[in-house]
């Protein structure tokens, strides 16, 4: 695959998929901007990392929650790096509760960092993307948007909007020749999933993943990779869940 030279923008590209796949854009010749809420020494590690392959990479303080924060990530980009060819929004966070114990604040949370930024960063990517006639737009939903998610209410109603979000918009651009596609990662080991407890975990491994282990954020980087390169592929969502969501029960 050929992304050297493309310029990406990942949020929450500091920790978890965000992180693997900054890092495995780089591999693959791609000038990076991240952006986090928090600069922090995660922040700075990933930067140093991709650095020291060769390639530039721009730290961006922004907060997904704040519209503004959203579009000033992608202008920042813009005029640092002269454009941005691959969009990865990766950021967010998981809200626990249910629907009697999410809070309004919660509820409203949880669109504002996974859809509305989404809504927002693409209307400040996609005037480039379609005057250079190309790009790659790729969100990052969750097995949970897709089958539910007890105790995550909130978060799972939220990442289920994102396929439906990419449908439309790829959609939209197919004639501009921007792709726009989905990831659905299942149990991923990252901070997400500290809550669950050491016999949750074994009971993911032995009795709801087919392939016995849980996933590793560099298997999701592959995918997004792939998707960010592969030019014949637009409004799909790939499911990367160790065969989770093909189980009855």
């Amino acid at each position: 695959m050929n992304l050297e030279g493309k310029i990406g923008l990942i949020t929450g590209g500091t920790g978890g998929i965000g992180a693997a796949t900054a890092l495995e854009f780089a591999r693959h010749g791609v000038d990076v901007a991240l952006v986090a809420r928090r600069m922090d020494g995660g922040a700075e590690k990933v930067r140093k990392a991709i650095q020291s392959d060769g390639h530039r990479c721009d730290l961006i303080g922004g907060d997904m929650a704040k519209p503004k924060d959203a579009a000033r990530c992608v202008e920042e980009t813009i005029r640092r790096f002269g454009g941005v060819d691959i969009l990865v929004h990766a950021a967010g966070e998981s809200a626990r509760g249910g629907l009697l114990d999410t809070s309004v604040e919660a509820w409203y949370y949880a669109f504002e960092t996974h859809v509305h930024a989404l809504f927002h960063l693409c209307r400040a990517c996609v005037p480039t993307m379609r005057a250079k006639r190309q790009g790659a737009i790729i969100a990052i939903s969750s097995t949970s948007g897709l089958r539910g998610c007890v105790g995550a209410f909130a978060y799972g109603v939220a990442k289920g909007a994102l396929p439906n979000f990419v449908r439309a918009l790829a959609r939209e651009l197919a004639d501009d020749n921007v792709r726009v596609n989905c990831v659905s990662p299942g149990v991923i080991r990252t901070r997400f999933q500290d809550y669950l407890t050491p016999e949750q975990v074994r009971h993911n491994i032995d009795q709801r993943i087919p392939l016995h282990r849980e996933g590793k954020p560099e298997d999701v980087a592959e995918m997004i990779t792939l998707l960010a390169a592969n030019d014949y592929v637009t409004g799909q969502n790939f499911v990367i869940d160790g065969g989770q969501t093909m189980r009855i029960a």
